[in-house]
């Protein structure tokens, strides 16, 4: 079976000095091995290739065989680690919460341990006779969100 430590030091070192970020790996036991990526500035074809390659020259497929996936993280996949909250940063974003709580807002701040989140609500403030839409800021650990995903707005 494939050593998935020495393949994430070998993607590690294959995206080093770049803006790209390893979002996900999987290596499953009959060695289908999935490798997500992402980017700041987006990722191409291209970009997805070349990390192909460069696994490949590591990996002899003699030795032992294996299917490889090089891709992209998908514009409607769930967030799985901090890189893709900062990317994402003043972005509308879809949240449900492990307490079964689902909202939309912009994504505002992301720190080590926590997202916020600002949702437009209905606020009627002291002496106004109707409420006004407000910007209110919910603020979430990383564990307690279920799902994170941008959020695509059609016009």
């Amino acid at each position: 079976m494939i050593d998935k430590d020495k393949l994430r030091l070998t993607v590690e070192k294959a995206i080093e000095g770049t803006d790209i970020f390893l979002v996900d790996l999987k290596v499953s036991p009959d060695n289908n091995i999935v490798v997500e990526i992402d980017s700041k500035n987006g990722l191409d074809i291209d970009t997805c290739a070349d990390l192909t390659r460069k696994i490949e020259a590591e990996f002899d497929r003699d030795a032992e065989d294996y299917e490889l996936e090089v891709g992209s993280a998908g514009l409607t996949s769930p967030f799985k680690v901090k890189a893709q909250y900062e990317k994402n940063l003043g972005n509308d974003v879809e949240v449900v919460s492990r307490d079964g709580r689902k909202f939309d807002g912009k994504l505002v701040n992301v720190t080590d341990n926590d997202f916020t989140v600002e949702v437009l609500k209905k606020i009627k403030e002291p002496g106004q006779k109707r409420p006004v839409m407000t910007a209110v800021p919910e603020t979430l650990t990383f564990d307690q969100a279920k799902t994170v995903k941008y959020l695509i707005k059609f016009k």
